[in-house]
């Protein structure tokens, strides 16, 4: 079964990731590119990618006419999704130890960060009673 592991963080304008000593973000960068290569080893991982921050994004909807309308920039909030694996295993116990895994990302002095990933099912498709 496929799972899709969110890593959420602190928002970009607060004291976080961008003003860690660069040292420490390139631990974390490397836990990181570690934490894929094994998963991508040990055929677990399907996708995952890094996500820019909050100040370049736009919230987009479509108009009657459906044109896109953007609103600015994305809204106000506490955290922002970081990054996303897409992983792909056996039981859900699996997904959990592999956001635990992410979790344990070095921060400021290599302590681990401990941050919480959200990790749900990805469905196959619509449930039989809505076909």
């Amino acid at each position: 079964m496929k799972y899709i592991l969110m890593m959420n963080t602190m928002k970009a304008g607060s004291e976080g990731f961008p003003s860690w000593p660069k040292k420490d973000i390139q631990a974390h960068i490397a836990f990181m590119k570690t934490l894929n290569t094994a998963l991508r080893e040990s055929g677990e991982l399907v996708s995952a990618e890094g996500l820019s921050f909050p100040e370049q994004a736009k919230l987009v909807r479509a108009g009657k006419d459906g044109t896109p309308i953007t609103d600015g920039v994305f809204p106000e909030s506490k955290e922002f999704l970081a990054g996303y694996w897409i992983v792909e295993v056996d039981s859900p116990e699996q997904a959990y130890a592999i956001a635990a895994r992410a979790s344990a990302a070095p921060g400021l002095g290599g302590i681990p960060l401990n941050m919480p990933i959200e990790v749900r099912p990805i469905m196959a498709g619509p449930p039989d009673e809505f076909i």
